[in-house]
C-alpha cells in the first residue's frame, strides 16, 4: 500500500478559504499569480504523498463563481519551441491544451496574454492561429529598464502601453504553461490599468513550493531546488519577513530579489504597500497539510535522486545541462543522498551484468523489485513491463504473456514492411499486442487489469529509453530514470 503523508481533503478547504479572504482584502478583485501547475501537478504528488494532481483546479472549482482565468506564453519560448517536460510538448501547444481542460470544466478562460512581443514571426502565427479558433490575444511588450526604472514601468509609456484584458469576476487566476512566462508582470499591468480607470485591486502570488512555513533545508525543499535548478533558483530565508516579524520563513531568490522592486511598484499603484515581505504576498497552505513527516521526506528524497538522474541524461544527450548537474548534486550532498537511496538502480545495473545487455527494475508499491532483460523479441523496458503485471496478477512466471508466434509477425511488420532497424518490441506494442489477446485470452485480460497499479511505482533502465517508451511510463505514472548512456555507439539515436 502507498503510504500517505497528506491531507488533501483539508488542504482543498484550507487553500480556498484563504484565497476568499485575501480577496476580501482587496475590495473584492484580486489577480493571483500561480506558480508551479494548475493541472497535472506531478511534483507536488511525487514529494507529497496524498496530493492529488489537480488539487488546485479542484480547489479553484469550489469557487468557481468567482474565477476566471487569463494564460500567459512568452513570445520568445513560442520562437524556441520550448517544450513542457513533464508532457514533452510546446508551450504554445501547451497553452491550448490548458485553454481546453480549463473550459472542460467550466472555468472562463478570458484571453491569452503574449507577453515580451516583439513582433515575432512565429508569435504572430499563433495569435492568428487563436484568433481564428475565437481565442482573445492580448500582447504585452518588452519594456526597457524591467524591473529596476519603476517610474518608467509604472507609466503610461510602460505597463500604460500593454493592452488591457477585461475582467469580471473577483478572482483573476494569472497561469502559464512554465516559469518565466512573465506571469508577475501580467498581474501588474492589469492593476495599472484597473487604477487608471477607478477600479481598484489586489495582487497575490500562489507558489506551491518552496514551503515557506517548513525548514529551508527540509528535503521537500531541497527537491524543489532540484526541479528549479536548470533557473538557478535557490531557496533564502526571506530577510524582509525576519526582519519585520522576527520570524523564519522560506521564500526563493528571484522573489527575494524582485520584492523591493515589486513594492516600490505596488506602492506606486496603491499609494501604500500592505505586503512587507515575499511571504507576506504568498496564500499557500500546503504546509499546513503534512500529516506524516517521515512519508515527505523520503518521497522528497527520492524526487531529488531522480532529478539527478534527469539531468545527467539531458546532458548526455546534448543539452546544456552540466550547471544543473553540478548544483543537484550539491543538493544531494546536503541531503546525504546517493544513487544508492533509489533501490532500483541497483538491481536494474546487477540485471545489466548478469545478463550482459541493458536491463531493468521497477519497484512494486509492496517493496518487491521486478526486473526485465534484452532478449531477441523484448527491449528490456517491454519485458519489464510484462514481467511487472505477471507479479501484480499473480501470474507465473514461465507463463508468456505474449507468444513468440505473436511477437514474430509484428517484427516482420516493423523490419520488413516498415524499415524499421530495431526488431524488439517497443512498450506500446507489447500493450497493443497483449490488448489484442485479451479479447480471447483471460490470462492476458487479468494482466492488463493491473496496469493501473503501476501508477506510483519507481523504475530504472542501464540505458536510455527511447521517446515512445518514455512516454508509456510516463503515461502509466511510473517514476522512470535512465543511466546516461545510449545501448549503442551510434551517432545518430532515432525514435524506434
Amino acid at each position: 500500500m502507498r503510504k500517505i503523508g497528506f491531507d488533501n481533503e483539508k488542504y482543498l478547504k484550507l487553500q480556498s478559504d484563504n484565497i476568499r479572504k485575501r480577496i476580501s482584502e482587496f475590495d473584492g478583485k484580486l489577480y493571483l499569480e500561480f506558480g508551479g501547475k494548475l493541472f497535472d501537478d506531478y511534483h507536488a504528488v511525487r514529494v507529497l504523498p496524498g496530493f492529488e494532481p489537480d488539487s488546485k483546479i479542484n480547489m479553484l472549482l469550489e469557487m468557481k463563481e468567482d474565477v476566471e482565468i487569463i494564460v500567459v506564453i512568452n513570445a520568445d519560448d513560442i520562437e524556441k519551441n520550448k517544450v513542457r517536460g513533464d508532457h514533452g510538448i510546446t508551450y504554445d501547444l501547451d497553452v491550448l491544451r490548458l485553454i481546453d481542460a480549463f473550459r472542460g470544466i467550466g472555468l472562463i478562460v478570458c484571453g491569452v496574454v503574449i507577453t515580451q512581443y516583439a513582433s515575432q514571426p512565429t508569435a504572430d502565427a499563433f495569435k492568428n492561429y487563436l484568433e481564428q479558433l475565437g481565442v482573445k490575444v492580448y500582447k504585452h511588450y518588452p519594456i526597457e529598464g524591467y524591473p529596476s526604472n519603476v517610474e518608467f514601468i509604472v507609466s503610461d509609456d510602460g505597463f500604460g502601453k500593454n493592452e488591457y484584458v477585461e475582467t469580471e469576476k473577483p478572482l483573476v487566476v494569472v497561469t502559464a504553461p512554465g516559469p518565466a512566462s512573465g506571469k508577475m508582470a501580467v498581474c501588474l499591468s492589469q492593476l495599472y490599468h484597473e487604477y487608471r480607470i477607478n477600479k481598484p485591486a489586489g495582487y497575490a502570488k500562489f507558489e506551491t513550493f518552496p514551503i515557506w512555513n517548513m525548514s529551508i533545508k527540509h528535503p521537500v525543499n531541497l527537491s524543489y531546488e532540484a526541479a528549479t535548478a536548470n533557473l538557478s533558483d535557490v531557496n533564502m530565508i526571506d530577510p524582509f519577513h525576519l526582519e519585520t516579524y522576527g520570524e523564519m520563513a522560506v521564500s526563493y531568490n528571484r522573489d527575494v530579489e524582485i520584492f523591493p522592486v515589486l513594492s516600490e511598484m505596488l506602492t506606486r499603484l496603491w499609494n501604500k504597500c500592505t505586503y512587507k515581505s515575499p511571504t507576506d504576498m504568498g496564500v499557500n497552505m500546503v504546509g499546513f497539510c503534512i500529516t506524516d513527516n517521515d512519508v515527505v521526506v523520503e518521497a522528497s528524497n527520492q524526487e531529488i535522486v531522480r532529478r539527478y538522474y534527469s539531468a545527467l541524461c539531458k546532458h548526455r544527450k546534448g543539452f546544456d545541462a552540466q550547471d544543473e548537474v553540478y548544483r543537484i548534486k550539491l543538493l544531494m550532498k546536503q541531503a546525504n543522498l546517493t544513487s544508492e537511496n533509489r533501490a532500483v538502480v541497483a538491481a536494474a545495473l546487477k540485471k545489466e551484468e548478469e545478463t550482459d545487455g541493458p536491463a531493468a527494475a521497477l519497484e512494486l508499491r509492496d517493496g518487491r523489485i521486478i526486473t526485465g532483460k534484452t532478449s531477441k523479441l523484448l527491449g528490456s523496458s517491454s519485458a519489464l513491463l510484462l514481467n511487472s503485471l505477471k507479479a501484480l496478477a499473480g501470474i507465473s512466471d514461465d507463463i508468456h504473456l505474449l507468444s513468440p508466434n505473436v511477437i514474430g509477425p509484428i517484427q516482420h511488420l516493423k523490419v520488413d514492411h516498415l524499415g524499421g532497424n530495431n526488431p524488439r518490441l517497443h512498450t506500446d506494442e507489447v500493450l497493443v499486442a497483449l490488448s489484442m489477446g485479451s479479447a480471447t485470452n483471460p490470462t492476458a485480460e487479468l494482466a492488463l487489469s493491473k496496469l493501473k497499479d503501476l501508477h506510483g511505482c519507481e523504475a530504472h533502465s542501464t540505458v536510455l529509453l527511447s521517446h515512445v517508451d518514455e512516454n508509456v511510463f510516463r503515461k502509466l505514472g511510473v517514476n522512470l530514470t535512465c543511466e546516461p548512456k545510449y545501448q549503442t555507439k551510434k551517432l545518430y539515436h532515432g525514435q524506434r
